[in-house]
C-alpha cells in the first residue's frame, strides 16, 4: 500500500502538512458493504409476496452485503470486518435518527408529502431493532466462520468456506429478524413466519451461491491490489 503525500505548498511557498491517506481498497468495500446495510432498511419495511412466497423489500438487495463481508473478511481478517460492521451499526442508528427528526418537523404548507415521508422513512422501532440484531450477530457469525476455517486450512477451500460462513451468518441473521420484524410487516400465523424465515435464508444463500464466481473474482482482485503476499496469509485471526 502506498501514501498519498501528506505535505503541500501554499501561494506565498509556505510548506503544510496533511494526514497521509493510505491507497487501499478497504474504506471502498466497507462504504458498499454500509451503504447496502442503510439501503436495506428502508426497503425491509416493505412485506412482498411473490406467488406464495412471502418476503420483504430488501430481498434481492441484503445478499449483496454479505458478500463485501466475505470480501473484507476473506481479505482484510475478522478485527477488519468487525470494525466495519459496528460502523454499518452506528450510522444505521445514525440515519434512523435523522429520519425521525426530520419527520417531526413540522412540514412546510406547500409541502404535501408528509404521510408518505412518514411511512418511507419512519423506521418502526421494532423493524430498526430486528434489523440491528440480524446485521450485528449475522454478519458477526459469517465472518468469525470464515476468518476460523481460513486460519485452519490455509488459502485452499476457499469456496468451501465461502459457502460455509454463508449458511451460518444468513441463517443467524434471517432468524433474528424475521422473529423481532415479523409481526409488523403482518406476519401473524406461524405458518407465514416458517415461510418467511425457509423463503428468506434460501433465498439470500442462493444468491450468494449463485454470486460466488463475482465474490472469489473480487477477492482474487482485491488481493492482487492490495499486494496480497505470504507475509500477509501468516496473520492469524484477531
Amino acid at each position: 500500500m502506498t501514501e498519498k503525500s501528506a505535505t503541500a505548498t501554499t501561494s506565498s511557498g509556505e510548506s503544510i502538512r496533511f494526514i497521509p491517506v493510505q491507497s487501499t481498497l478497504y474504506p471502498w468495500l466497507v462504504t458498499v458493504f454500509v451503504v447496502t446495510f442503510l439501503i436495506s432498511n428502508i426497503n425491509a419495511t416493505k412485506g412482498v409476496q411473490l406467488g406464495p412466497l412471502i418476503t420483504d423489500g430488501a430481498f434481492f438487495l441484503f445478499p449483496l452485503a454479505y458478500i463485501a463481508g466475505d470480501v473484507l473478511s476473506e481479505c482484510y481478517g475478522f478485527k477488519s470486518t468487525r470494525r466495519a460492521v459496528y460502523i454499518g451499526f452506528v450510522m444505521a442508528i445514525l440515519a434512523a435518527v435523522c429520519f425521525y427528526i426530520a419527520i417531526w418537523l413540522p412540514a412546510a404548507d406547500f409541502y404535501e408529502g408528509q404521510e408518505a415521508f412518514a411511512a418511507t422513512l419512519g423506521l418502526m422501532p421494532q423493524i430498526l431493532a430486528a434489523s440491528l440484531i440480524g446485521y450485528v450477530v449475522g454478519q458477526l457469525l459469517n465472518s468469525f466462520t470464515l476468518t476460523r476455517m481460513k486460519a485452519k486450512t490455509g488459502e485452499k477451500g476457499l469456496i468451501g468456506r465461502l459457502v460455509a460462513s454463508t449458511v451460518v451468518g444468513e441463517l443467524g441473521d434471517t432468524v433474528l429478524f424475521c422473529a423481532v420484524a415479523a409481526p409488523v410487516i403482518g406476519v401473524t400465523t406461524f405458518g407465514g413466519f416458517l415461510n418467511y424465515v425457509v423463503v428468506g435464508f434460501i433465498w439470500k444463500t442462493l444468491i450468494e451461491v449463485v454470486m460466488l464466481p463475482l465474490t472469489t473474482f473480487v477477492i482474487k482482485w482485491v488481493k492482487s491490489r492490495e499486494n496480497y503476499t505470504a507475509n500477509y496469509m501468516s496473520v492469524a485471526v484477531e
